[in-house]
């Protein structure tokens, strides 16, 4: 890892932190190689069973692309791993927390998006704030499928950004907490996710995903096929057994 992106195993626990307060987290060339290296890093780590995916300071979790550095290339059309997206560019199995301590524009919020979950600081806000610059957001397509479509349609023809609590309110942050919270209600969810059964929970994640490109009836028959394995493994009869026995159960993720 370099400086501008920050990476520490704490208690299975991946916490992958963006680390330019000063440029207000923004991705520009070593902060994307960074997070692209942390999330791989993480994904190969079988001692990690989830990703918190922070910022340093408390201003802005990432204000998104680098604009200084943008204006010294001539932009066209970026790859769609310009940003390195858990669950599209880097596939991630492992549920991904993204713990929000302010501003998340553009790739900012694209990386809050790409998340599973969301925790957000009550200084949080969100936006696209690409239509302020004339460039795109094609990374935004899941985003109707997150928010109800007219929200959507709303911030990406205005730019105008949702408030912490508006977020909480439409479903796209889990929970809303003052800053000095935010890394403590990270490290719970984090703690919740990881006593559980690590093939239980990554296939509780793919079927969310899963069910969202199937209709109703192939939905279901997709998330069987997903959850067979699940079923058939050790840590199926080990969850029963270690209840019957009156003990914390031992996971083997197999």
């Amino acid at each position: 890892m370099s400086d501008e992106v920050l990476y520490e195993v704490v208690d299975a626990a991946a916490w992958i932190t963006i680390n330019r307060p000063e440029a207000r987290n923004a991705l520009n060339t070593p902060v994307r190689h960074g997070l692209k290296a942390a999330f791989e890093r993480a994904e190969a780590d079988p001692e990690v069973a989830v990703l918190v995916l922070t910022a340093s300071g408390d201003k802005a979790f990432c204000a998104g692309g680098d604009l200084k550095e943008m204006a010294t290339v001539q932009l066209t059309i970026p790859p769609s791993d310009y940003v390195p997206q858990p669950n599209r560019t880097i596939d991630i199995s492992k549920p991904v927390i993204a713990a929000v301590n302010g501003g998340a524009f553009g790739g900012g919020f694209l990386l809050t998006q790409s998340a599973d979950l969301v925790i957000a600081a009550e200084t949080a806000k969100f936006g696209i704030s690409e239509v302020k610059i004339g460039r795109g957001a094609p990374w935004a397509a899941p985003l109707p499928w997150l928010l109800p479509p007219r929200v959507a349609m709303e911030m990406l023809v205005t730019g105008d950004a949702l408030s912490a609590q508006r977020a909480y309110d439409l479903g796209l942050v889990n929970q809303v907490v003052p800053l000095a919270d935010l890394a403590a209600a990270a490290r719970k969810l984090a703690a919740t996710i990881a006593a559980n059964a690590p093939l239980s929970v990554r296939a509780g994640k793919k079927m969310v995903y899963a069910v969202a490109e199937h209709g109703r009836s192939a939905a279901f028959d997709e998330a069987e096929r997903i959850w067979e394995p699940v079923y058939l493994s050790e840590d199926a009869q080990e969850g029963p057994r270690s209840f019957a026995e009156k003990r914390a159960p031992k996971w083997l993720g197999r």
